[in-house]
């Protein structure tokens, strides 16, 4: 066990530092001279002195070596630095910390609602397995996939906050900011979800430790929830926790929408903007946040399953 722990730590220091890395090369990919870029967001006019190019690359160690550099980055990194935005001249961490914060909540509300509703969906669907009520949410759940947040979130605004005037159609400025942006990220899930908890229980119902708790006796209600339900719910776990990390950065969509100051928007501007610490900034935690969730799910599976927790005791 102790090995296994030891290999899968190994693993997210090794994925998290390569992604570091990829980061950390955003500057030199991207078109455009980073010093350039600094110089020109802190002074007027386009014209530009060599010398203070060649001064500020000396400055900030653009001369050294690249690895050299990237652990520079690294440990500014560690110690929470992230450098100071080129449009506002603020530290990015300053900007980073408010929207996870943001994102986080929505998120979390986000997979709440989906694992909820995919639950009790998955659930009846598996017990009524090929009947119309089973083909029916199928098809409900299949069809949310194919609504794109671009046409539903216009339609939410135009139905709740113009016509009904129940919900604010942007910012954050309270829970009911929230409600149209959790609507429109949830519906992807909520259909991965319910396909998940019907196979998961299907599975389980099929198993022998179900058959046997029939056999002697135990009620079909009793067996579903003592039984059937648990052991369905092994394949959310990982669901949850990679649509966990992909929400995270993938919500830049709705938070432009609907102006929420998030973790999403703000890599949008960023790349805008051309401000290069502030995308670094917000893709680094993002990406940290994503390895770190996806290796907890996949611990956390290893050790509920039974199965595969027999082959590394």
């Amino acid at each position: 066990m102790i090995r296994f722990l030891a290999r899968r730590t190994a693993a997210l220091v090794a994925a998290v530092l390569l992604a570091s890395f990829a980061v950390f090369l955003i500057p030199y990919v991207t078109p455009g001279d980073p010093v350039r870029k600094i110089i020109r967001s802190r002074v007027a006019g386009d014209v530009i002195d060599e010398s203070a190019v060649q001064a500020l690359s000396a400055e900030l160690g653009l001369h050294d070596p690249l690895w050299t550099q990237y652990l520079r980055w690294l440990g500014h990194l560690a110690s929470g630095d992230m450098g100071l935005s080129y449009t506002s001249r603020t530290p990015v961490v300053d900007q980073v910390l408010p929207a996870l914060g943001i994102t986080l909540s929505i998120v979390v509300l986000t997979l709440l609602v989906a694992a909820a509703v995919s639950l009790l969906l998955g659930v009846t669907a598996a017990l009524n397995e090929g009947r119309l009520l089973d083909r029916g949410i199928s098809a409900v759940t299949q069809a949310f996939i194919a609504i794109p947040e671009y046409w539903l979130a216009p339609m939410l605004v135009l139905v709740f906050s113009l016509q009904l005037a129940l919900l604010p159609s942007a910012g954050w400025s309270g829970p009911s900011s929230a409600v149209l942006p959790v609507a429109v990220l949830a519906l992807r899930p909520t259909s991965f979800f319910t396909s998940a908890v019907r196979e998961g229980v299907l599975q389980s119902l099929a198993s022998d430790h179900v058959a046997a708790a029939r056999s002697r006796g135990m009620s079909r209600a009793a067996t579903v929830a003592r039984h059937v339900i648990p052991n369905g719910l092994l394949p959310l776990t990982t669901s949850v926790a990679i649509w966990f990390a992909g929400l995270l950065g993938g919500s830049v969509i709705v938070e432009v929408m609907f102006s929420i100051p998030g973790m999403g928007r703000l890599m949008f501007e960023g790349v805008i903007n051309s401000d290069i610490p502030v995308a670094q900034g917000a893709v680094v935690v993002v990406v940290a946040f994503a390895v770190l969730l996806t290796t907890t799910a996949d611990l956390v599976h290893t050790f509920l399953n039974p199965r595969m927790r027999s082959t590394v005791a």
